[in-house]
């Protein structure tokens, strides 16, 4: 269904050290860096698409929040949300939402809610039951 999402930062280098850290923990590889243009993108570790990359806006002003915006990452255990939780409140994310279940969604809805640096809120969810 995508090909790629694009956030729009306006620091490089702390935004590449916070979703390197994220990006790690979901099993995701890197695509490319170009700290010069700045932009960079991951990738599934078993497929091409979609990539997930940040960047300074083409347009050359600020990147800026969207009120209700949010994109959420599919984690490949309940384990790996709160690691991912864990790495994006140390490299500089702020938390919305702690790792837990949220069965008003559904049954195995496991998600955990926060902002990166540049205040973009994201979510990392797995749909899955809890493993024995």
């Amino acid at each position: 269904m995508l090909s790629h999402v694009y956030i729009g930062i306006n620091d490089f280098e702390p935004a590449y050290a916070f979703y390197s850290a994220l990006m790690a923990e979901l099993g995701t590889r890197p695509r490319f860096k170009d700290a010069g243009k700045p932009w960079a993108a991951w990738m599934p570790a078993e497929t091409a698409r979609p990539l997930f990359v940040i960047g300074k806006p083409y347009d050359g002003q600020p990147a800026g929040c969207g009120n209700g915006q949010m994109f959420a990452f599919m984690a490949p255990s309940r384990a790996a949300v709160d690691r991912a939780h864990a790495a994006a409140l140390a490299h500089g994310g702020q938390c919305e939402g702690a790792p837990g279940l949220r069965p008003h969604y559904h049954a195995n809805y496991y998600g955990a809610y926060f902002r990166d640096p540049e205040g973009n809120k994201l979510c990392v969810v797995c749909h899955d039951a809890e493993q024995a």
